[in-house]
This record gives C-alpha cells, structure tokens and sequence, in this order.
C-alpha cells in the first residue's frame, strides 16, 4: 500500500507541476486558446497566476515534506487541498460544458482522495 500512495502522490505531483507551470509562465494569451483553458478568458491575470503558484506548492507538498521526513503531516493535508482544488475546476468546467474535463478532474480528485485516506489512515508516514 505504501508503494501505491507514493506512486500515486509521484503521478499527482506531476499532474500538478506541470499544470501549476503553465498557469504561471506560460502567457496567459496563448494558453487562453486552449479549449480546457478557456476559462482564463474571463479570470483575471493575477488570479490565474495565483492559481498556478498553487499548484506548484501543492506538487512540492504532495512529495517533499515525506521525502525529508520533515512534517509528512503535509502531504495528505496538500492532497485534502488538492481535493478542494479539484471541486472547484469540476464546478467551473461544467459551467461551460466541459463534460470530459469534469472526467479529469474527476480522477485528480480520486487519486487525491486515495492519498488523503491512506496517509491520514491506514498507512500514515512512520517517523
């Protein structure tokens, strides 16, 4: 099970950083023309970044804190976070009819989930 959550927490770390860098580097025009992007063509600039920088603290707390061994509490904490993350894009997607980015997310939210309960429960960090 521990090689299970690591993987997982691995994948969604991933997931995160590379969306977390997009949102934060990439310019804003051009990743408005994406259609699962399409939202940002009515956020606004600084929320988008925001939103980015999040992301990409949530892949370093989903990975470093247990890594070091420095308050492995963080990581399901961070997936709880990500949990919360993933409503939001689901709610935001499905306004504008984004059936299969609903799916995604629905997915980001599982694998989150799975790690929140196996940290937080039945196989926690041993220090």
């Amino acid at each position: 099970m521990d090689i299970a959550l690591w993987i997982t927490a691995g994948l969604l770390a991933l997931i995160a950083l590379a969306g977390g860098i997009t949102k934060t580097f990439m310019p804003l025009e051009k990743l408005a023309q994406h259609d699962g992007a399409a939202w940002i063509r009515d956020a606004k600039p600084a929320f988008v970044r925001t939103l980015g920088a999040l992301e990409i603290l949530a892949a370093i707390g989903l990975t470093l804190p247990a890594v070091l061994g420095v308050a492995p509490v963080v990581v399901p904490l961070t997936a709880a976070c990500w949990i919360a993350l993933m409503i939001g894009a689901m709610i935001t997607h499905g306004r504008l009819g984004q059936a299969k980015l609903v799916m995604v997310n629905v997915v980001y939210l599982v694998l989150a989930l799975f790690i929140a309960i196996g940290r937080f429960g039945s196989t926690p960090f041993v220090a």
